[in-house]
């Protein structure tokens, strides 16, 4: 059973920059797409960010375009989100999420194509 463990998370100022990492054990996370997803408090979780096993082909929600970048590993199944420019309505618990199938085509929008999660890291930034 794979694990996944996000690390990363902090309180920041607005304007500053984190790295998140995903790191994966107990299994791989090279052949599976990775999300990254948020919730924020009194908010439904939302993908943030995707992007499929070889990298190919990445995918942002609108409000972290420009800012967040999502990059992978796969010699240390490990993947990252860069997130900078961050503002206060970044504020919330990043969790990633491994895809339910392999060498996806296309990366999934829905969270119900995720079947396996991380604890999740706290972000919090102030203004």
């Amino acid at each position: 059973q794979v694990q996944l463990v996000e690390s990363g998370g902090g309180l920041v100022q607005a304007g500053d920059s984190l790295r998140l990492s995903c790191a994966a054990s107990g299994g791989t996370c090279s052949i599976y797409t990775v999300g990254w997803c948020r919730q924020a408090p009194g908010k439904e979780r939302e993908l943030v960010a995707g992007i499929l096993s070889n990298g190919g082909s990445i995918y942002y929600t609108g409000s972290v375009k420009g800012r967040f970048t999502i990059s992978r590993d796969n010699a240390k199944n490990t993947v990252y989100l860069q997130m900078n420019s961050l503002n206060p309505e970044d504020t919330a618990v990043y969790y990633c999420a491994r895809s339910r199938t392999v060498f996806g085509t296309v990366v999934p929008r829905s969270q119900n194509d995720y079947d396996s999660w991380g604890q999740g890291t706290q972000v919090t930034v102030s203004s």
